[in-house]
C-alpha cells in the first residue's frame, strides 16, 4: 500500500526557501514547545498534592493545550502538518481491544 495514499493534508502554503527561519519553521518550533509543555504539565498535575496548586496547574494546562491545538490547526490549514488516515481494520481492532478492557472495569462506563 502506498503510504502517501493514506496521508491527509491540505495544499501547502508556499513560503520562501531561505536559510533564515520562516513562518512554518517558527510555528513548527512553537508547536513542538507547546507539546512538550502540555506533557510536562500533565506530569505535574498527576503529582500535585495541594488542591489549590492543582487547580492553578489545571488552568495553565488547559490554556497551553488550547494554544497547542490552535497551532496544530493553523499548520494543518496551511498544509504544513499532515496526518495519516488509519486503516479501518486497525480502528476496528483497537475498538475491540478497548471494548474488552471496558468490561474489566470495576464500574459502569457508558
Amino acid at each position: 500500500m502506498n503510504p502517501s495514499a493514506n496521508k491527509i493534508q491540505n495544499p501547502e502554503t508556499n513560503i520562501p526557501k531561505t536559510p533564515q527561519m520562516n513562518e512554518r519553521d517558527f510555528l513548527n518550533d512553537q508547536l513542538a514547545t507547546e507539546k512538550y509543555m502540555t506533557a510536562s504539565y500533565n506530569v505535574a498535575l498527576n503529582e500535585a498534592s495541594n488542591q489549590t496548586f492543582y487547580q492553578e496547574l489545571s488552568t495553565i494546562f488547559k490554556e497551553t493545550q488550547d494554544c497547542q491545538r490552535n497551532l496544530y490547526q493553523l499548520m494543518f490549514q496551511n498544509g504544513w502538518y499532515a496526518v495519516e488516515q488509519a486503516e479501518q481494520k486497525k480502528v476496528d481492532q483497537a475498538y475491540q481491544q478497548f471494548t474488552g478492557y471496558k468490561s474489566q472495569l470495576p464500574y459502569s462506563v457508558q
